[in-house]
């Protein structure tokens, strides 16, 4: 019987909210509605906000206190994490006041927008792209900027990302059995991360990506694809003379001479 009052008592306050912001939102006295939505904002009830700003904003065009009250629109729409429609009215924002002196915290929102909505790494990574270009824009056009550091951790953030579905494509061809894709796979992995702390492990798995493709290959096809493995397994060793993985590189490059050896 308690939870019962006390559900009953939920649904009457929200009812009495509603009935309230309805009450607000039908006012015709702007700067109430404009007083309204920032108290919203700040309480932070930003879908009322939301409602509010968009309510007022043609009324409050042209006047001084637009600009503020276009970036607590904007922000009404980033807190309550919707991204996108945050991303449009940040970008709006810039065209309308490209001399404005929130300006830099706007474009770094703008950016951030793109990274909130970065997918796991298996997805499609259009936004994840998209960060990195704003915030590389960002980073370009206010190298002064406090938010530089952040804004390169983001754009570190999100290249580890990219890496990350780069490598489980090549490990998707690798264990269904595609080594000539895998090997292409992993050494552009290798090339296009070549400040990766796995970069050496790349190029080892092109290498013996290389060589299981060999080993199943045609036996007329087999010679140029041995030696394939043995020119992969010289870039490895120029390039990683000091890598832990040498020795399994240097091993496999052994297999593949033994095999060139034995046809000719």
């Amino acid at each position: 019987m308690n939870r019962i009052i006390v559900a009953l008592f939920v649904l009457l306050s929200l009812s009495s909210c509603t009935s309230k912001f309805q009450q607000v939102l039908k006012n015709k006295d702007v700067d109430y509605k404009v007083k309204m939505a920032e108290k919203y904002f700040e309480a932070k009830k930003y879908r009322n906000a939301q409602q509010l700003f968009e309510n007022v904003m043609p009324f409050v065009k042209g006047t001084p206190r637009y600009e503020e009250l276009y970036v607590k629109f904007a922000n009404a729409y980033y807190y309550d994490n919707d991204f996108e429609n945050a991303e449009n009215l940040f970008k709006t924002f810039v065209e309308y006041f490209p001399n404005s002196p929130k300006r830099e915290d706007v474009e770094f929102l703008r950016a951030y927008t793109y990274y909130k909505r970065s997918p796991k790494a298996e997805l499609d990574q259009t936004t994840t792209n998209k960060a990195i270009l704003t915030m590389q824009a960002f980073i370009d056009a206010h190298p002064t900027s406090a938010k530089v550091k952040e804004a390169t951790e983001v754009i570190d953030a999100c290249r580890a990302k990219l890496e990350l579905k780069d490598f489980k494509t090549a490990t998707l061809y690798d264990n269904l059995g595609l080594y000539r894709a895998a090997a292409i796979s992993y050494g552009l992995l290798s090339d296009n991360y070549p400040d990766s702390k796995s970069a050496d492990k790349y190029k080892m798995l092109t290498v013996k990506a290389y060589y299981k493709f060999a080993e199943n290959s045609f036996a007329e096809k087999q010679k140029e694809r041995y030696a394939k493995v043995i020119e992969e397994s010289n870039d490895f060793i120029d390039r990683y003379s000091d890598s832990p993985l040498l020795p399994e590189v240097k091993k496999i490059k052994k297999q593949s001479d033994n095999f060139l050896n034995i046809k000719k």
